[in-house]
């Protein structure tokens, strides 16, 4: 009899799930920015130097009412000068020449998670500015995420950066969900007349739908008819695409793939989709630049945080924007 009770309590759970998540399709956004985890969680975001030298916080308004936190830290060769100085000291030494990479992160969590830092670290040794930017709804940002707010506020960054930096090289790197706010991003800023002068993605995924329906959880579901219409279609009512086979498509930047073949996330196969996609949008486009992918060994471990792990990832990316600046 209890046995029976517990199977029934199970069931009626298992089948509870997509109901709620229909009735409430904010759930899945929830889990899919997962924002209101702010780890680490005894940061002071805006004391960035009890994590990074050589780094100012500051904030921009990209809309109203809404106010993202930005991180920006300095390349090597001006970190001695960079001691107590002003705000308006590091917006002036961005027009002497520097290359800048704004750093466009994945779900969960801050600008000041570990990962993030490390990666920002080896970037700003290897001679770039850095922008580490916390979209609307993280960190100490207000506002709520939303595909389309995410993707303003990267853009409002890149217009701020491009406007002080007077000529310099500006990549945009995404990690994971940020590769979807880059792409995103590269695709507005080319509507609008203009070319991204780089794109890096750091374990990128096809389409975010992609990766949900590929979760283990989502796969639990498989069993009941129409689960996985269901999610696609909660995507679509939430307006949450992020589609960067469809970006990379009409995209004529420089782009870099780097992803993990033991990426537990987001599947290699995905990074290799795309990596193939840009190959033919260039081909056809005849824009003539670069497309690279580089996949790291299962063994090497990097998984999907960790490529910062590479001794060789300054060298890397180096040799990408040089030829990106040509």
């Amino acid at each position: 009899m209890r046995a029976r009770r517990a199977v029934s309590v199970l069931l009626t759970a298992y089948v509870s799930v997509p109901v709620i998540i229909y009735l409430f399709p904010w759930i899945l956004a929830q889990v899919i920015y997962a924002h209101l985890v702010r780890f680490p969680f005894l940061v002071d975001l805006s004391r960035p130097e009890d994590l990074l030298n050589h780094t100012h916080n500051f904030y921009l308004d990209t809309e109203e009412g809404v106010s993202v936190g930005v991180w920006h830290t300095l390349p090597a060769g001006q970190w001695e000068e960079a001691a107590e100085r002003s705000a308006e000291f590091y917006r002036e030494t961005l027009g002497y020449g520097h290359p800048v990479i704004i750093y466009l992160h994945g779900n969960v969590g801050t600008r000041a998670v570990h990962h993030r830092v490390e990666l920002v670290k080896i970037l700003s040794a290897a001679g770039y500015h850095v922008f580490s930017l916390d979209y609307r709804g993280f960190g100490d940002s207000s506002g709520e995420p939303s595909e389309a707010g995410l993707t303003h506020d990267a853009l409002f960054l890149y217009h701020w950066v491009k406007k002080h930096s007077r000529g310099s090289l500006v990549c945009l790197w995404g990690h994971s969900l940020g590769t979807g706010v880059a792409t995103n991003s590269a695709v507005k800023i080319q509507q609008q007349g203009s070319v991204v002068d780089a794109l890096i993605l750091e374990a990128p995924y096809t389409r975010i739908g992609e990766v949900v329906v590929a979760h283990p959880l989502a796969k639990l579901y498989t069993f009941l008819p129409g689960s996985e219409r269901l999610l696609w279609n909660i995507l679509e009512r939430n307006k949450i695409a992020f589609a960067n086979d469809e970006n990379l498509k009409i995209l004529s930047s420089p782009v870099l793939i780097l992803h993990a073949e033991d990426d537990n996330i987001v599947p290699h196969h995905m990074g290799l989709k795309l990596y193939e996609i840009s190959l033919q949008a260039q081909r056809k486009l005849q824009t003539g630049v670069q497309v690279e992918m580089i996949s790291y060994k299962a063994e090497l471990g990097y998984s999907h945080n960790n490529v910062y792990f590479d001794p060789s990832l300054s060298d890397v990316v180096r040799k990408f924007l040089q030829k990106a600046g040509q």
